[in-house]
């Protein structure tokens, strides 16, 4: 077994493309538009699969905002360097959204550094620093 996509409602698709890309580095891979069912999809990561993860971004016509409940956590993404991912994120938040929601620092009880930030939806993404990525 094999983890393939993780998939995200969002409220506006051109948006959230514009901060996987241009904030976290994802590659668009490809896009899928079907206007009978009323649904556009857009798959971005690292790599495609089945090699790599996908997160497939879904955007609902004429749905602008999801409540996000609960029960989801975050996504985690190996970044070479947390701090200047977040200086990205708060160098493109005006514009594309986004927000640290915490500062880079060591991990409570340990030595992990990381961070975690919120896309245009509010989805929470652990940035995990990894020395070689």
């Amino acid at each position: 077994m094999r983890l393939l996509h993780t998939m995200l409602r969002v409220g506006d698709l051109q948006r959230s493309i514009a901060f996987y890309t241009q904030v976290l580095g994802m590659t668009l891979l490809r896009t899928t538009e079907r206007p009978e069912q009323k649904y556009d999809l857009a798959f971005l990561g690292y790599g495609s699969n089945p090699e790599h993860a996908e997160i497939e971004l879904t955007y609902n016509h004429g749905v602008e905002r999801y409540e996000l409940g609960s029960a989801y956590g975050h996504i985690a993404i190996g970044v070479p360097d947390v701090s200047a991912t977040c200086a990205a994120v708060r160098a493109r938040a005006a514009e594309l959204g986004g927000a640290i929601t915490r500062e880079p620092g060591p991990v409570k009880g340990g030595s992990t550094f990381i961070a975690f930030i919120t896309d245009p939806d509010g989805y929470k993404i652990e940035l995990i620093q990894r020395a070689g990525i």
